[in-house]
C-alpha cells in the first residue's frame, strides 16, 4: 500500500549541538584519493570531516536496536565499549559494543576507503539472549554540512536502483547505502521526528516521513539483518551533488571492504616504517609512541600539504552549537610548529619541512601569522601572539641543524626568515595575547621563543653571509634577555613568605600605558572568570610557562630563580592524581568545567591539563633527573583515554558518573590534543638520547655557558623604557627616520644624532651616554625630516646604578 508522504513534524528541530570530545579514535586512509577523516566515541561515529579536515559534516552515527515487549536500546548509551587499532600505528578499528542489559553485541570494523571518500563500517549483529529475528537494528545518522547542523535537507530515496539515504548542504553532500536492502527509512527533524523518537514512542520507524528540509535533520534505516545475513557493510560517502556522492558509496560497496583494508593498513605501514624505533607499550598492550604519530598524520590535511589541525574535536561539543565555528579544527601556528617538531623527533624530517612551507605560504604580508586560521590559510580569530610569530623560525633552524634545510634549501625560506624576524624586532617583547589566546604583556613563555627564534634567526642569516643583520638580532635577543627578571621576575611578596621562597617568575605583567612592565603592582585580566572575579595582581598569578626560560635554553634547569619558580609552581598547581601529577596552567584558571561538572560555558575553573606532565618531564631532564622525568613520561601516559589518546584536560575532582566526568580521566574538553602528542613524542626521543630534543643550542651557548650580557637598551614607541642600568648605551628605535634631539643636563647643552636604516626597516641610533652617573636623567624628543616637524613631547630615561 502507498503511503502518502508528508512533512515530519517539528521543523526545523531543536537547536544543533555537536557532540562529546572525548574520542576513543581517530583516523584517515593517508590517502590523497581518500580526503576523509573520521571520529568515534562511545562506540560509535562522532564528526566525519570532508572535504577539508576543518569542515565537519556529521555529528553520528549509530545504532538503535529494538525488539520485543517494547524493547528499546541505544548502543552508545546502553552498552559497554572497547576500541582496537587494527595493529600498532594503524588507525583502522574494531570495535565491540555489548549491551549492558546482555541482549545483543556488536561488532565493527571502521577505515576509510583509500581510494575514494567513503567512510566504511563492517558491522556484525549478534543476539545474545533472544533469536536474532526477534530484534531490529538501525542506522541513525544525523548530517551537520558543512560545520553546520542546521539548514541540512536529509532525504529516502534510490540512486541507479539502489535504495540510499541522502543529505545535503552548503555544498556539500553525502550518501548512505547498506550491502543488506534497507528495510524502513525515514528522515525527520531532530528532538520531534528523527527516527530515535519515533522508535522510542512507537516503536517504529514512519513510512510517510521520508525528507525534511532545511533543519537539524536526521537519517533513520533499518539494516536488513536475517539469521542467514548478520554482517553488513555500510558505505557513507561524500560528494559536492548527492549523485556524486552516491556513485562513490556505490562504488566502494561493490568493491568490499577487504580490498580497502588491505590498501588501508599498507598506508599507515609505510607511514610508521620510516619512523624513529621509540615503540612503547602501556599496560593495557597499546603502542603508545605508534598511537602519537598516527594521532599527527592523522591530522594532517591533503588539499593543503603541510597543515594540521589543533584536534579533530569540539571542546564540550555537547554544549555547542552552530555559532562554534571552529571547534579546534583549525590550525595555530604554534601548535602546528609542536607537531613538526614530534615529526621531527620521530625522524620524519621531510613531513617537518613541508610544515614549515605551509606556514610560509600563510603567512602576513608584515612578517607575522595569524592566530589560527582556516586550512587554506584564511585567518579566522584576528589576535597576535608573539611566540607564533617566533616558533616558525624556531623549527626553519631545527631543520637546518638536523641536515633537512640545507644551505641551497635555505635561500627559499630566507624571505620568510627575515620577514618574521623583522616583525619581532619591530613588535616585541610585548606580546598581545600569551600562548593561552588570553592576556597581553610580558610573558616569561612568548620571551623565552621570541629571544631563541632572533638568535636562531640571527644563526641561518649567518649562514647566507648576512652577518650584519644577524648581529643586530643578537643585540637584540641580549637586550631582552637582560630584562626578562626586570619584566617578569618578583621578590618579597607575601606568596614568598608563604611558601620559603626569594622570588618567582608570574605567568605574565602587563605593560603599563609607558611600554614598562609592573609585575609587581600591576594587574591581569583572568579570562573565563565570571564578572566580579576577574582582576588579579600580577604577583599573584604563577605559571609553568616560566619551564620555557630553560626548554629554549636561556636559563639553566638550576638556576636559583627558577628553582624557587618550581617550588611555587608545586604549591600552587600541582595536582596529585590516580595517575600520578598534572598540573594546572595557572592561578586561577577559568577554562574548564564548573565546580558542579557543567561544561564550559565561557566561564568555569581550569583542570588539569596532562601536557603540562610532559613539558615538566622535560624540565627534569634538562634538570639531569633522567628518572623522575620517566615517571612523568607514565603520569602522562596515563592521563590517556580509553583508546591511548591525550586528552588537553582531565578531571581533579570525585566521580561525576552522570557528566562522565571521572577523577583523572580525560574531561569535556579536547581530545586527542595533537600538541600534547607531539610533546609526548618528543618526550619519548628526549629520554632516549639523554638530552631535551627540541632545546635550541644557541642561548645556551650565549647566556648559560657564555654568560653575555649586552652593553644596551632599547627605547621605542611601544616599549618606552623609563630608566637604563649605568653603563649602558641607550639605542632608540624609530619607525621612520629621524632625529634624536637630546641632552643630560636639562637641556644646558644639547646634542642631534640622525637614525640610520637597518636591513629590517628599523631606523636607530645608540646614544653615547654610558658615563653618565645614576641619577642622571636622559631628555629627548624628535625631529621627522620627511614631515619637516618636530614630535613637540619631550620623554626621559633615568640613570640607575648598575
Amino acid at each position: 500500500m502507498a503511503v502518502t508522504p508528508i512533512v515530519p513534524p517539528g521543523a526545523p528541530g531543536i537547536p544543533a549541538r555537536w557532540t562529546s570530545s572525548a574520542k576513543s579514535g581517530v583516523g584517515t586512509a593517508f590517502s590523497a584519493k581518500s580526503p576523509l577523516w573520521f571520529t568515534i566515541s562511545h562506540g560509535i561515529l562522532n564528526e566525519i570531516y570532508y572535504p577539508r579536515l576543518d569542515s565537519a559534516c556529521t555529528r553520528d552515527m549509530e545504532l538503535i536496536v529494538t525488539g520485543p515487549d517494547g524493547y528499546f536500546s541505544e548502543e552508545k548509551r546502553d552498552a559497554a565499549h572497547t576500541i582496537a587499532p587494527f595493529e600498532d600505528g594503524v588507525p583502522g578499528y574494531r570495535l565491540t559494543n555489548t549491551a549492558t542489559d546482555g541482549a545483543y553485541r556488536i561488532e565493527k570494523r571502521i577505515i576509510t576507503d583509500p581510494k575514494r571518500p567513503v567512510l566504511l563500517q563492517e558491522i556484525a549483529f549478534v543476539a545474545l539472549k533472544a533469536s536474532a529475528a526477534d530484534y531490529h537494528v538501525y542506522a541513525l545518522l544525523a548530517p551537520h554540512l558543512v560545520n553546520a547542523g542546521m539548514g541540512n535537507t536529509a532525504w529516502a530515496g534510490e540512486y541507479k536502483g539502489q535504495r540510499m539515504l541522502f543529505a545535503t548542504g552548503r555544498g556539500g553532500s553525502l550518501a548512505l547505502v547498506s550491502s543488506l536492502p534497507w528495510r524502513a527509512c525515514s528522515a525527520g527533524y531532530v528532538g520531534f521526528s528523527d527516527g530515535w523518537q519515533q522508535l522510542q514512542n512507537g516503536g517504529a520507524l514512519d513510512p510517510s516521513c521520508q525528507r525534511a528540509q532545511d533543519g537539524n535533520v536526521a537519517l533513520t534505516g533499518e539494516i536488513g539483518f536475517s539469521a542467514d545475513a548478520t554482517t553488513a557493510l555500510l558505505a557513507l560517502g561524500f560528494g559536492a551533488s548527492p549523485e556524486e556522492a552516491a556513485d562513490l558509496a556505490l562504488a566502494s560497496l561493490k568493491q568490499g571492504f577487504e580490498p580497502a583494508r588491505k590498501a588501508y593498513i599498507e598506508n599507515w605501514r609505510k607511514f610508521q616504517a620510516r619512523l624513529e624505533k621509540l615503540d612503547r607499550h602501556t599496560a593495557s598492550g597499546l603502542n603508545i609512541y605508534r598511537v602519537s604519530t598516527g594521532v599527527l598524520a592523522s591530522h594532517l590535511s591533503v588539499a593543503r600539504p603541510g597543515a594540521a589541525v589543533a584536534s579533530l574535536s569540539i571542546p564540550w561539543g555537547f554544549n555547542k552549537g552552530d555559532d562554534d565555528l571552529g571547534g579546534y579544527h583549525l590550525v595555530w601556528p604554534r601548535d602546528l610548529v609542536e607537531t613538526a617538531g614530534g615529526f621531527l623527533a620521530a625522524g620524519d624530517g621531510k613531513q617537518a619541512l613541508q610544515i614549515l612551507t605551509y606556514l610560509r605560504s600563510i603567512q602576513q604580508p608584515d612578517g607575522h601569522w595569524p592566530q589560527n586560521a582556516w586550512s587554506d590559510g584564511t585567518a579566522y580569530w584576528p589576535g597576535i601572539q608573539m611566540d607564533e610569530c617566533a616558533f616558525p623560525l624556531l623549527l626553519a633552524d631545527a631543520l637546518r641543524r638536523t641536515g633537512h634545510l640545507p644551505r641551497a634549501r635555505l635561500a627559499d625560506f630566507l624571505a620568510m626568515i627575515e620577514s618574521a624576524a623583522s616583525y619581532i624586532v619591530r613588535n616585541g617583547p610585548v606580546t598581545g595575547e600569551d600562548r593561552w589566546e588570553e592576556d597581553a604583556g610580558y610573558s616569561p613563555f612568548t620571551l623565552a621563543v621570541e629571544i631563541a627564534a632572533l638568535l636562531a634567526a640571527a644563526d641561518m642569516l649567518d649562514v647566507v653571509g648576512k652577518n650584519e643583520p644577524a648581529n643586530y638580532l643578537r643585540e637584540t635577543a641580549d637586550c631582552w634577555n637582560d630584562q626578562v627578571e626586570r619584566w617578569t621576575y618578583v621578590t618579597g611578596t607575601q606568596l614568598c613568605a608563604e611558601i620559603g621562597v626569594s622570588g618567582y617568575y608570574v605567568r605574565i605583567a602587563p605593560p603599563d600605558d609607558a611600554g614598562a612592565a609592573a609585575p609587581k603592582d600591576g594587574f591581569v585580566p583572568i579570562k573565563n572568570r565570571p564578572p566580579g572575579d576577574t582582576e588579579k595582581p600580577a604577583e599573584a598569578i604563577i605559571s609553568p610557562d616560566a619551564l620555557a626560560l630553560v626548554r629554549f635554553g636561556l636559563r639553566a634547569a638550576d638556576d636559583p630563580r627558577i628553582v624557587g619558580t618550581v617550588k611555587a609552581v608545586d604549591a600552587l598547581l600541582l595536582c596529585d592524581l590516580p595517575q600520578g601529577p598534572v598540573w594546572y596552567r595557572y592561578t586561577s584558571d577559568g577554562y574548564g568545567e564548573h565546580e558542579d561538572g557543567a561544561p564550559f560555558d565561557g566561564t568555569g575553573r581550569g583542570r588539569a591539563w596532562p601536557l603540562l606532565t610532559g613539558e615538566r618531564a622535560h624540565y627534569e631532564l634538562a634538570a639531569g633527573r633522567k628518572e623522575k622525568a620517566t615517571r612523568l613520561l607514565e603520569s602522562f601516559e596515563r592521563s590517556a583515554g580509553i583508546g591511548g589518546l591525550l586528552p588537553e584536560q582531565v578531571w581533579d575532582a570525585p566521580d561525576m558518573p552522570d557528566r562522565e566526568l571521572w577523577l583523572g580521566k580525560p574531561s569535556g574538553s579536547a581530545m586527542p590534543l595533537v600538541w600534547a602528542h607531539a610533546e609526548h613524542i618528543k618526550l619519548l626521543r628526549s629520554l632516549r638520547d639523554g638530552a631535551v630534543f627540541d632545546m635550541p643550542p644557541q642561548g645556551v651557548e650565549r647566556y648559560i655557558q657564555g654568560k653575555t650580557s649586552s652593553p644596551l637598551r632599547i627605547w621605542r614607541f611601544n616599549n618606552k623604557i623609563r630608566s637604563i642600568p649605568a653603563g649602558k648605551v641607550l639605542r632608540v628605535e624609530l619607525s621612520a627616520p629621524g632625529v634624536v634631539h637630546w641632552s643630560s643636563d636639562k637641556w644646558l647643552t644639547i646634542q642631534d644624532h640622525k637614525t640610520g636604516e637597518n636591513a629590517f626597516g628599523v631606523h636607530l641610533v645608540d646614544l653615547p651616554v654610558a658615563e653618565l652617573e645614576p641619577g642622571d636623567t636622559l631628555v629627548f624628543t624628535f625631529f621627522w625630516p620627511d614631515a619637516m616637524r618636530w614630535e613637540n613631547v619631550d620623554f626621559s630615561v633615568g640613570i640607575d646604578a648598575s
